[in-house]
């Protein structure tokens, strides 16, 4: 797929890889729309890439679906790419009890309810269109979980599943699935939330990791596994329980 003259919805596309993203395709000649919680950010978005549409919305949120369905499909009815990339990465010891029955699932809600909910959604729309695309953002842990971002690493592994019965339902149709698993990336959240865990640890540039991610997009690749996690993807299946290990020596539990 040649990703110009495309119509673009990027959920979380205010910030880190969403952001990026949204600069690399606008420069590219294409329409984005993105979406956020946080009105703010998406106006300093909109500040600094003055193409670029906003519109806020919640994936956790059933009814702020369906209403950004409504106002995209008819001011943008040439809309042919949705990118899921919204989420959030939580630093969790499941040995707190601080984080309750409800706290627990958050990622849940965003991280892969949020891409469901918006892929069955938007893809009616999507079917119509000559030569469209569905991209999920996973991660390199879907393939090796962290062990200090245990329901993160889950949510991942689920939506990588996903994401490959998706693309073999959808054979036959106008919608390709493609899945972009991103390794350790420099954003805000990796280095605040994971300070003590990765302060050792190099990771991609966010630049590096859009431009890995349009040219496989644009290669046809439906599985696109930068640096690291292509490494996560194959020890999966060597030598998982050495992986998984190595994964987990920063972790230190609490009230063990």
């Amino acid at each position: 797929m040649k990703l110009k003259n495309k119509t673009i919805l990027i959920t979380g596309g205010s910030s880190g890889i969403g952001l990026e993203l949204t600069r690399r395709l606008i420069a590219l000649g294409n329409t984005v729309i993105i979406t956020g919680r946080d009105i703010d950010k998406l106006h300093a978005a909109k500040s600094m890439l003055p193409q670029v549409h906003i519109i806020r919305s919640d994936v956790s949120d059933v009814a702020a679906i369906a209403a950004l369905h409504a106002q995209v499909t008819s001011q943008f009815p040439a809309l042919d790419v949705l990118i899921n990339n919204a989420g959030i990465m939580r630093n969790l010891d499941l040995n707190d009890a601080r984080h309750d029955v409800v706290d627990i699932t958050r990622e849940i809600d965003i991280n892969l309810s949020g891409p469901l909910r918006m892929v069955q959604q938007f893809l009616p729309h999507l079917k119509m269109q000559k030569d469209a695309a569905i991209v999920n953002v996973s991660s390199g842990l879907a393939f090796i979980p962290f062990v200090s971002s245990p329901v993160y690493s889950a949510t991942k592994a689920a939506l990588h599943s996903y994401s490959q019965a998706l693309r073999v339902q959808l054979r036959g149709s106008s919608v390709s699935v493609i899945e972009l698993a991103p390794p350790g990336t420099e954003t805000p959240l990796f280095r605040e939330e994971f300070k003590e865990e990765v302060k050792d640890t190099k990771a991609m540039d966010v630049k590096v990791l859009a431009e890995h991610a349009i040219k496989g997009i644009e290669a046809g690749k439906l599985e696109i596994r930068p640096g690291l996690s292509n490494v996560l993807k194959l020890m999966s299946r060597l030598a998982p329980e050495f992986m998984l290990n190595q994964l987990a020596k920063s972790f230190r539990p609490s009230g063990v």
